[in-house]
């Protein structure tokens, strides 16, 4: 199954979609929030499963991804409230809206299709663009900024820690002579200059999502909600999570794991779900994904 955005281009249903309705145990007239709402692919199957009651939340920071989004869900009629914000303010909006606890949290990490699908946004390494990589693009800093002026030890550090690339040290000293650097390909050819042909496919990966996840601060965003997402899940309430590497998934796992040794969260899954091998056929993006689902106890 597949959905037409206006450009004409295909976009993919969500990843395991089926394996989300199951883990969230919808209530007809709960109130969920979808934290990485995107293209509003989960966010629909959600609405089918609600009432005119119910109540669904969304937020996200790409901005086209959520005016897309908008459109999409205007024919339900169960109450929607979209923000253009990251999902670890969820607190704050939920204030806004009045609302003490959510029935479910939603978070689908990493990139959307549609990112993916805009060369100018230059999430991806295949395609020659500007280093820009900001899901936010109201946000002032870019790829670029780091790139070209952060400390070379440092920028090792970044490629080293968000991107778990043993030759960061090489890669950044030749990033930095090649300063300054202006679109993807340049950057590409300082990772070329850097690693055996064998390994380049991976570098150029793992130094790409490195420098991706330092311009959007996605790890500390997921940390902070992390922190505090327990206050607002009610008892018997779910939360689920797909991660697409082990940066993200080992945080879930661990905060899971230490709120169930406080007695507040039953972790309903010991290994985290993956895509059946049907779904990993026709949607390369699942084949990394990880979902791990918790209840709200206490």
């Amino acid at each position: 199954m597949t959905l037409e955005r206006p450009s004409g281009a295909m976009i993919h249903v969500p990843v395991m979609p089926m394996e989300i309705l199951s883990s969230l145990n919808i209530s007809t007239n709960g109130i969920y929030f979808d934290g990485t709402v995107g293209l509003g692919g989960h966010a629909a199957l959600i609405l089918e499963h609600l009432s005119s009651k119910g109540h669904l939340i969304g937020t996200d920071r790409d901005e086209d991804a959520l005016s897309y989004c908008n459109k999409r869900l205007s024919g339900f009629s169960t109450p929607i409230s979209l923000f253009n914000d990251s999902y670890h303010n969820f607190s704050s909006i939920l204030d806004g809206l009045e609302i003490d606890t959510v029935n479910g949290f939603l978070l689908d990490l990493g990139l959307s299709s549609l990112q993916l699908d805009s060369p100018e946004r230059g999430f991806s390494y295949s395609i020659d663009a500007d280093l820009d990589m900001r899901f936010d693009s109201s946000q002032e800093l870019k790829a670029s900024d780091i790139i070209n002026y952060t400390p070379t030890d440092e920028l090792a550090n970044i490629i080293y820690e968000y991107g778990d690339e043993r030759r960061s040290r090489v890669i950044a000293r030749n990033i930095e002579k090649m300063r300054p650097l202006k679109t993807g390909f340049d950057l590409i050819e300082a990772i070329r200059k850097s690693t055996p042909p064998k390994h380049r496919d991976r570098s150029f990966a793992r130094v790409f999502q490195a420098i991706r996840i330092k311009v959007n601060g996605e790890l500390d965003k997921l940390d902070n909600f992390l922190s505090t997402f327990i206050d607002s899940l009610s008892i018997g309430g779910r939360i689920a999570i797909i991660s697409f590497q082990s940066l993200e998934d080992r945080r879930v796992k661990h905060k899971f794991k230490d709120l169930a040794k406080e007695g507040r969260l039953s972790i309903l899954s010991k290994k985290p779900k993956i895509a059946t091998d049907e779904e990993m056929a026709t949607n390369r993006r699942s084949r990394s994904a990880k979902l791990r689902i918790a209840e709200r106890i206490a």
